[in-house]
This record gives structure tokens, C-alpha cells and sequence, in this order.
């Protein structure tokens, strides 16, 4: 049989666009599409910022589409605050995230884009609820009520996955990953996510000779994921996922632990000595506990990067970086 016909009737290589991608997940994505052999030959990676694009402007939005032509889409962007900015401004954050997720689903719908790989958060999880949730129970019940409109903007993105399948049988999905951590993390103490915010705060406390604080009593548990196994999920998502349902990308229930024991790893990893005191801010939700059963159904052997070793890595990026960190 003629060779050359043979590779014809393959289907093209991807061309990958990847919105939100100088976030923390958007960056690990990056690496290892570039220094782990994730990009297969003849594919086209494009990491988009909101420098380039403001995806809340569907014309934007349009024009990127336009300029790269993907036939893959991972959709990171998101407008993201801290606790207390989606506690005040619930509506704003409602309508951009709604906003960005239409104007990035419906364009790739228009464009003819294959699949698209959203990213949804643990926060749209039901805040009342029996542990541990799995991916049926995404919907059983409102979100916690501090980031409602980010929450239930989130959401909708499965909503409208289910009808890009049911009426144009698009193959449309998404993940969930619990608390993600890594290199190019939000470190900043006000709104960075807890590990990043305490790993900053250690490194000033040690900085100063101070003691370090560390907000509320450091007994919730976390189930807590290094950016870089994200990033190779979500690979294996891309080419291999084939249901419209999400995922829950997480380490094992059994791998849930108080924050307390990540801030004596942090100590640790930045060798801090001095003391460690809580204080009495509130500690938000004690647990979030996810189940990553249908993961493992589909990757049994998947290893995850230890939380004292992800730490570790994350601590020597924080100082080598500070200059480029997001503090």
C-alpha cells in the first residue's frame, strides 16, 4: 500500500491554543510541552496571555481564533481574585468568567475546533455535602457562598460541554484539579492560593528574623497537586479523555493533609528556625476531600510528585525568581 497516501489520510497534527497560559497551570503546561517531549512532531503550541487577548471581548476573542487557527483548544483564562475580592465584587467576577467561557467555547465551536479541555475548579464543588464528592455530584447543591459567581460560572462550563455534545456532538470537557501548586504561582500573601502565600510569608519571616503567622489554626485539610503532574493530566486529557463528563485531577483521599504539616515542610524547604504561631483568622471549609477513583480507573500507575519534594521545588523557584514571582 502507498506509504505517502497512508500519511495523508492521518489526521493533521494539532494546533494547540492554550488560553491562561502564563498562569501557574499555563506555564507547567509550557514545560512540559518544551522540556519534557510533550509536543509531538508538526504540533503548534501557542500560550496566550491576557496581554495578547482580552477573552471577556468576544472580537478578541475572534481575532485569536483567526490568527493561530487551532484545532485544540485548553482552556485555562479565567479572571481570578483573592478571598475577599470575589466576596465584594461576586457579580463582576459572575459575568467576565461567564463572559470568557462562552466567547472561548462558542468561537471554538464556530472555528471547528475538536476538543477543548477546560479547567474547573474545586471551589464549585457543593459547599453542603458528603465526602468524598466524585464528578457526579458537581451540581448536588450550591457552592460555598464566599465565590458564588466565580463558582457558578465555573460550572456552567460542564452545562455548556453537554450541549456543545448533545447538539453538535462536539466532544467539549473538563477537568478538576484540587489545590494546585508550583513555580509562577500568585505568592502574594492577600490573594495567592495558601501554599504560595505561606511560602512567601515564611520566606519574608526568615528575611526579617520575625516569626512567621500563619493565618487560622492550620488544621483544614487539603488534598494538594504539584502544577507539573497537572500539566502531564492534562496532556493525557487532550489526546487520550474521551468523555464529555470532567475529571477530578487529584492525589488519593488518603493524601489529604492539615496545612500545618505543608508549613513545617515549607519551614524545611526555606531552612526557617524560627517560631511558627497561628493566628485567629478564620479557617474556611475544614475539608474539601475528592475522590480521584475514575483518575486512577483510567491511569492506575500515574505517580505523583511528593508534597514535601513539590515543595521543595516550588520554595528554590520562589527564591531564585523572586525578581519575576508574583508577590
Amino acid at each position: 500500500k502507498d506509504k505517502k497516501m497512508d500519511s495523508q489520510t492521518k489526521a493533521e497534527p494539532m494546533r494547540v491554543l492554550v488560553t491562561g497560559g502564563s498562569g501557574l497551570v499555563g506555564k507547567a503546561i509550557e514545560h512540559v510541552v518544551k522540556q519534557e517531549g510533550g509536543c509531538l512532531e508538526g504540533e503548534q503550541w501557542t500560550f496566550l496571555s491576557s496581554k495578547e487577548a482580552n477573552l471577556v471581548d468576544l472580537q478578541q476573542t475572534i481575532a485569536v481564533f483567526e490568527k493561530y487557527r487551532p484545532t485544540h483548544v485548553i482552556h485555562l483564562a479565567a479572571k481570578v481574585g483573592g478571598l475577599y475580592l470575589h466576596m465584594k465584587e461576586n457579580l463582576h467576577f459572575l459575568r467576565d468568567n461567564l463572559r470568557i467561557n462562552d466567547n472561548v467555547l462558542q468561537t471554538s465551536h464556530e472555528r471547528g475546533v475538536t476538543k477543548v479541555v477546560s479547567c474547573l475548579s474545586s471551589c464549585i464543588f457543593p459547599d453542603k455535602t458528603t465526602y468524598p464528592i466524585d464528578e457526579s455530584m458537581i451540581h448536588n447543591g450550591p457552592p460555598h457562598n464566599s465565590n458564588f459567581g466565580y463558582s457558578h460560572a465555573k460550572r456552567m462550563i460542564d452545562i455548556q460541554n453537554r450541549g456543545y455534545f448533545a447538539q453538535h456532538g462536539r466532544r467539549y470537557t473538563a477537568v478538576i484539579p484540587t489545590n494546585v501548586y508550583g513555580p509562577y504561582d500568585n505568592f502574594n500573601f492577600e490573594n495567592g492560593h495558601v501554599l504560595s502565600a505561606l511560602m512567601h510569608k515564611t520566606y519574608a519571616a526568615k528575611k526579617e528574623g520575625a516569626p512567621l503567622q500563619v493565618w487560622g489554626s492550620g488544621t483544614p485539610r487539603r488534598q494538594f497537586i504539584y502544577s507539573l503532574d497537572v500539566a502531564r493530566l492534562f496532556l493525557w486529557v487532550l489526546r487520550e479523555y474521551d468523555e464529555i463528563d470532567p475529571i477530578i485531577l487529584s492525589v488519593g483521599e488518603e493524601e489529604e493533609l492539615p496545612i500545618k504539616d505543608a508549613v513545617e515542610m515549607i519551614a524545611d524547604a526555606l531552612d526557617f528556625k524560627g517560631q511558627i504561631f497561628d493566628t485567629s483568622k478564620s479557617d474556611g471549609q475544614m475539608k474539601k476531600t475528592a475522590s480521584n477513583a475514575k483518575l486512577r480507573r483510567y491511569l492506575p500507575d500515574f505517580t505523583f510528585t511528593p508534597l514535601s519534594e513539590g515543595i521543595k521545588k516550588t520554595c528554590d523557584w520562589f527564591v531564585n525568581n523572586y525578581d519575576i514571582a508574583r508577590t
